[in-house]
This record gives C-alpha cells, structure tokens and sequence, in this order.
C-alpha cells in the first residue's frame, strides 16, 4: 500500500465521519457510541411501518403508542451519562 492510498482511504474516512454522525470518530467514548446505535435503531423502527406494527402486536399495545414509547426511549436510550474523569 502507497502512501497516497493511506492518504486517500484517510481522507475518505474522514469525509464519512463529518457527514454521518453514527460513525462515529477517534475521541468517540463507548457510552456515545451506544447511544448512536440505540437512537439509530428507534429511529429505524418508527421509519418503518411493518416493523412498529410488529413491535406493537408483540406488546400488545397500539401502533401510536409504541411509535410515542420508542420516541420517548430515544431521550435517555442508555440511561444518564458516565461521570467523567477530569485528568
């Protein structure tokens, strides 16, 4: 592998991370991560109609108010946030 092709994968790299949130980047913590993942899969999950209708007979609940559970999941999908150390 040449240099310039380090360099143009890199770049590419890069370009992905500023354009998608969820690929997150080097300084990304673990509890950021899952959080993306978490949000990602909701958002997913109401984006779709035969996945909510199926979440929604699994639980028994209606179509609405598991498309407003899933929303409200989407706030604090991991629970609060770690304390973090201060060096």
């Amino acid at each position: 592998m040449q240099a310039s092709d380090r360099f143009n994968i890199n770049s590419q790299l890069e370009h992905l991370q500023a354009k998608y949130v969820g690929t997150g980047h080097a300084d990304l913590s673990r509890f950021e991560w899952a959080v993306n993942i978490q949000r990602d899969s909701y958002a997913s999950y109401i984006g779709h109609y035969p996945m909510l209708a199926y979440f929604s007979v699994a639980e028994n609940e209606s179509i609405g108010r598991e498309r407003y559970n899933f929303m409200q999941k989407m706030l604090l999908p991991c629970g609060l946030p770690p304390e973090r150390e201060d060096d």
